[in-house]
């Protein structure tokens, strides 16, 4: 069982650190690459950048919950609340067929 988690390519839990802008701030997040994908993905399913993606989103939790004190541990939650999503949306697409 192990064998399939530990077996996977090492390039998936790499860290890679990216620069953008939040709220005009200059910053850089530090992120597996498996969820980088992931947060690209988000981000092209609703047409924009990855970095306006993840502004809009810090943005968002601005304004609901004030400054998050770990927001690369959101951003991470983020993609497994998305992946989530897409696999309810799939079970939902083929009870209907």
């Amino acid at each position: 069982m192990c064998q399939v988690f530990a077996g996977q390519d090492p390039h998936r839990y790499e860290h890679t650190t990216r620069r953008l802008r939040l709220n005009g701030q200059s910053t850089s997040i530090r992120l597996e690459n498996s969820f980088w994908d992931i947060l690209d993905e988000i981000a092209e399913a609703s047409d924009q950048s990855t970095p306006a993606f993840i502004s809009t989103l810090h943005s968002e939790v601005l304004e609901l919950h004030g400054e998050p004190s770990n927001f690369s541990s959101l951003l991470r939650c983020a993609c497994l609340v998305f992946l989530d999503k897409k696999k309810e949306d799939a079970a939902v697409k083929f009870a209907a067929e």
